[in-house]
């Protein structure tokens, strides 16, 4: 879930939105993930995605830096579009799944820009019409839906119907705050700053699920905190991958701030980007910052060196200094 700043419309056409879209199809393509529903508000906007063994933040990323440049130069504005960092909610597919879905699709009716269910069927801004068969978005996994009220295509679509509109009567909205479980994580002397960074890149996030579920998700999150603290520590930071990116390829660290139009500059600074967000953790503002380029860029940069280290198996892991 995101929303713009001070609650200021994201989306004040349909250009605007036809661009979102347009933008989140090609990052659910790249990072192997699906949609299984969305919604789009003025102000606001719903996704229930399914994320693949890429990361939810690196594929969001991708959607929001290159939509907020367009809609300004559209907009003729400057500045922040999005309200911080999205709200993001891990979901027990079991007992969350559908729930979630009538939840997200039903949004323009709580917010009564909808009146009848018929007016719903063709709206043209949420995942509902496109499971009518109607709006519908080649990037919106329909079918992994339907999958869950029936084995013929008429029956299922029958029982998510039905479904929807016992939603629809009911007026019962899904508690949505979860177990407010912020995870921080205590440590030794010199990772202060990596329990900061990950405490507020979680803060927003809840998780909805069993007991088991839950625990299962904190564990996972912890062994990804426990690599990057051992990273830490050996001493990697963004210099030190900066001044290894350049050993790789063998240009010197000046070069950076050169424009890269390829060679291997262009390669340097897809590693030192890739590494430094994946595997470090920093945020796509901190190197910006130090490459004095845009966050847009360094997303870019991102999924080149993504390419990069997975064909030339390079990691901080591994890494030979």
């Amino acid at each position: 879930m995101g929303r713009g700043l001070e609650r200021r419309f994201i989306f004040k056409s349909r250009g605007d939105k036809y661009d979102f879209l347009a933008r989140l199809g090609k990052s659910l393509e790249r990072a192997n993930a699906k949609c299984l529903a969305w919604a789009l508000m003025s102000d606001h906007y719903h996704l229930l995605v399914q994320a693949s063994d890429q990361t939810l933040s690196r594929m969001m990323a991708s959607v929001l830096g290159g939509y907020a440049g367009n809609y300004n130069r559209r907009h003729n504005r400057c500045g922040y579009v999005f309200q911080n960092r999205y709200k993001s909610i891990l979901v027990d597919r079991d007992a969350y799944l559908l729930e979630l879905i009538r939840y997200i699709h039903l949004n323009p009716v709580r917010a009564g820009m909808i009146s009848n269910q018929n007016e719903l069927a063709r709206y043209p801004w949420s995942g509902h019409a496109g499971i009518l068969n109607c709006h519908k978005q080649d990037w919106h996994s329909i079918d992994a839906v339907l999958s869950h009220f029936g084995a013929s295509r008429r029956r299922s679509i029958s029982a998510y119907l039905r479904f929807i509109h016992a939603g629809w009567a009911s007026k019962q909205n899904i508690d949505l705050s979860g177990g407010g479980l912020v995870r921080s994580h205590g440590g030794w002397q010199g990772i202060e700053r990596l329990r900061k960074e990950h405490t507020s890149c979680i803060g927003d996030e809840r998780i909805l699920g069993s007991s088991r579920f839950v625990e299962s998700a904190l564990h996972q999150d912890e062994l990804a905190t426990e690599t990057r603290t051992k990273l830490y520590q050996q001493g990697w930071n963004l210099s030190e991958v900066s001044r290894w990116a350049c050993k790789l390829t063998g240009i010197s660290e000046n070069q950076l701030g050169h424009k890269a139009r390829g060679g291997n500059l262009s390669q340097a600074k897809a590693i030192l980007c890739y590494l430094g967000y994946s595997e470090l953790g920093l945020t796509l503002r901190e190197i910006a910052d130090y490459l004095h380029i845009t966050q847009p860029s360094v997303s870019a940069w991102v999924t080149k060196g993504e390419a990069i280290c997975r064909q030339k198996s390079i990691s901080l892991e591994t890494a030979n200094r």
